[in-house]
């Protein structure tokens, strides 16, 4: 079993930056970790990930703009976000992934507004 749980959302404007955090309960060094949203009426999303070897990947809404990064040493996983745009407005889930096992945090809401 692995808890986690995500901190650092909050309300920003247009343009501005967040930088999510994902703190584990346990080593996660062998875990693909990822990041995913879902904004209301809408099914939930894969943002990014990353293996356990450091391979990342986003969906194409967000590349260039999102930065995936893993520290295993502290259990953490982080999402720093730049150029937000309104259209990132949702609530942010971080998993833990080790087939056939899946874990996921609580959320934290992001909302991008003028």
């Amino acid at each position: 079993q692995v808890q986690l749980v995500e901190s650092g959302g909050g309300s920003v404007q247009p343009g501005g930056s967040l930088r999510l955090s994902c703190e584990a309960s346990r080593s996660i060094s062998i875990y693909a970790m990822g990041w995913y949203r879902q904004a209301p009426g809408k099914q939930r999303e894969l943002v990014a990930a990353i293996s356990s070897n450091g391979f990342t990947n986003y969906a194409d809404s967000v590349l260039g703009r999102f930065t995936i990064s893993r520290d295993n040493n502290k259990r953490m996983v982080y999402l720093q976000m730049n150029s937000l745009k309104p259209e990132d407005t949702a609530v942010y889930y971080c998993n833990a992934k080790l087939s056939p096992l899946s874990y996921w945090g609580q959320g934290t809401q992001v909302t991008v507004s003028s």
